[in-house]
């Protein structure tokens, strides 16, 4: 079984983004790593190859800024690293540049991957997500963040990302999964509230023109925490590959919780309610088809 990991990046260190530690999160499950590496201008490439795996190879890509509906030069740049995978490989293992997989887990996706291997039906792993917010020391736990996304691939002909690269369909349809017990983390608003800014408008560069920047996200723009409804404390470890960022944390942020809830919407409260007491998120939005679990 040939496994290939993939990711895009640009700018990660203007950007504060841990494609090292998304990338060396995974590295131990694969045989090979192509990251597509966009035209930065801060050194973006010689942080890749500075990680001095064998495995990885770098493809240099020019990104089209223009491509602004939805996002869709990351699903662009994203299918530009997919289609240069070994052609012999299995299974493609996709890392977004603010994500990362404990090494707890490594075995299980291992087993995952050989058990569908030969099963047709399933073209794909859903993962489970924890979204970190704020700090290292929290995340989200309510509608606003999506619970689940594939992130494991078979090396299909016709796969490609859909939308903003978030999920991926097959010729246009929904890709069949197999839902695995398995979390990526995810670390892309675990930030300050300086950097939360800059995230903010360097990624609504790619979904908006300047003009709704100006009128939407203006200079005096400054991140409200608030937005989250709900935040739980977060007991487990993280993974061996963040602890490094992770010690080298020089801000504290220490959420009210009972502040964040009260400002949720009735309609919010009850969905949250439903969803805790059943388990079914109602109108939950999924690009993809579970037929296994």
């Amino acid at each position: 079984m040939k496994v290939s990991g993939f990711t895009f990046i640009r700018n990660a260190v203007k950007n504060d983004y841990p494609i090292v530690e998304a990338i060396n999160s995974i590295l131990p499950l694969c045989d090979e790593f192509i990251v597509a590496a966009g035209n930065s201008d801060d050194g973006t490439r010689e942080l890749i190859e500075a990680i001095g795996s064998p495995k990885i190879k770098i493809i240099d890509t020019v990104w089209d800024d223009s491509l602004k509906d939805g996002g869709r030069v990351f699903a662009v740049e994203t299918d530009k690293a997919f289609a240069a995978i070994s052609a012999d490989s299995d299974w493609a293992f996709y890392i977004q540049g603010d994500e990362a997989v404990h090494e707890q887990y490594h075995p299980l996706i291992k087993k995952e991957m050989e058990d569908a291997l030969n099963k047709p039906n399933i073209e794909g792993l859903l993962f489970k997500y924890v979204h970190f917010y704020g700090s290292y020391d929290y995340y989200g736990d309510s509608r606003r963040w999506y619970r689940r996304e594939i992130r494991l691939l078979k090396n299909i002909k016709g796969i490609h990302a859909y939308r903003d690269a978030q999920g991926f369909r097959l010729d246009n349809r929904k890709i069949k999964v197999k839902l695995i017990d398995a979390y990526i983390y995810h670390y892309g608003w675990a930030k300050p509230p300086h950097g939360l800014n800059n995230k903010i408008r360097n990624f609504n560069k790619f979904y908006h023109d300047d003009a709704w920047m100006e009128q939407n996200l203006p200079a005096t723009y400054e991140f409200d925490y608030s937005n989250a409804d709900k935040l739980v404390r977060f007991t487990g470890t993280h993974p061996a590959a963040m602890q490094k960022r992770i010690t080298a944390t020089n801000w504290n942020i220490d959420f009210d919780e009972k502040k964040l809830r009260s400002s949720m919407t009735f309609r919010r409260k009850f969905l949250q309610f439903v969803e805790k007491y059943t388990g079914w998120r109602i109108s939950e939005y999924r690009n993809y088809e579970i037929v296994e679990r």
